[in-house]
């Protein structure tokens, strides 16, 4: 199986390069038929620049902003049916690839594999704060799709989905800005496939946002955002910051 590992990026300049070059790793420790697309996300900075600096890095540009956009941008430009969305502050600890590869290979009908973010650059306790977030979370996740069946689990920035699950679920909802588009396809894609949550699955993250705008806060605000997609099919909260080292911009 082709697999494409998407990266939307939105001014991450400074981001963009430990992401690449931790996907660089993993390529060298497990080879297979893989193409790395960043989407360049109406950036204002150099984050274009940046990717097209690495030569085995394909440069989509979408001048529209927005997540969602970027992420429908890569997939239509993508090659593989399996689709890797990875945040462009992330970084693939080793052995990520050939669990993904391992978990498609074992079952076809598997549509959609993901696993929790580990945000090395917080503090111990809002670490260990977000494993309780997770654990809860992930029992959602177990009555969701199998009791309720109404949905699962997906964590954005760390989603791999079959290409053909997602194109039969209706692809991504590009009406949607940033909050509940991982739970809107979980919800969408568990319809037409099998959706796995697994925490063998884990991807370093940057903290950045949860430092910013406070652990319980942001915990409630994904809680809702989440809840309220899997029974209205829409988030409940449209406005989103940008959180970047150097840039804070407010989306109205």
């Amino acid at each position: 199986m082709r697999i494409s590992i998407v990266i939307p990026a939105y001014n991450e300049e400074q981001r963009l390069p430990a992401c690449l070059r931790a996907v660089e790793y993993e390529l060298h420790r497990t080879p297979c038929d893989a193409e790395v697309i960043v989407v360049n996300n109406a950036s204002t900075d150099h984050t274009g620049e940046v990717a097209r600096s690495y030569s085995w890095v394909r440069v989509v540009d979408e001048p529209r902003k927005g997540l969602v956009r970027a992420r429908a941008a890569g997939l239509a430009a993508a090659t593989g049916e399996l689709i890797a969305n990875v945040d462009s502050d992330t970084m693939l600890p080793e052995g990520w690839l050939a669990t993904v590869l391992a978990e498609f290979a074992r079952d076809e009908k598997l549509a959609a594999l993901s696993g929790p973010f580990i945000y090395y650059d917080l503090p111990l306790f809002q670490r260990s704060l977000v494993r309780v977030f997770y654990f809860f979370g992930y029992l959602s996740h177990l009555v969701n799709q199998y009791v309720f069946r109404t949905g699962a689990m997906l964590q954005g920035g760390n989603f791999i989905v079959r290409r053909t699950y997602l194109e039969r679920a209706g692809g991504f909802d590009t009406s949607i800005e940033f909050y509940g588009e991982d739970t809107d396809v979980a919800r969408r894609i568990s319809k037409v496939g099998k959706v796995k949550w697994t925490f063998r699955l884990p991807m370093y993250a940057s903290g950045r946002r949860l430092a910013k705008e406070g652990i319980v806060t942001m915990g409630a605000r994904y809680a809702a955002n989440y809840l309220h997609t899997l029974v209205r099919g829409k988030p409940l909260t449209v406005a989103y910051t940008d959180i970047r080292d150097t840039i804070i911009a407010q989306k109205d």
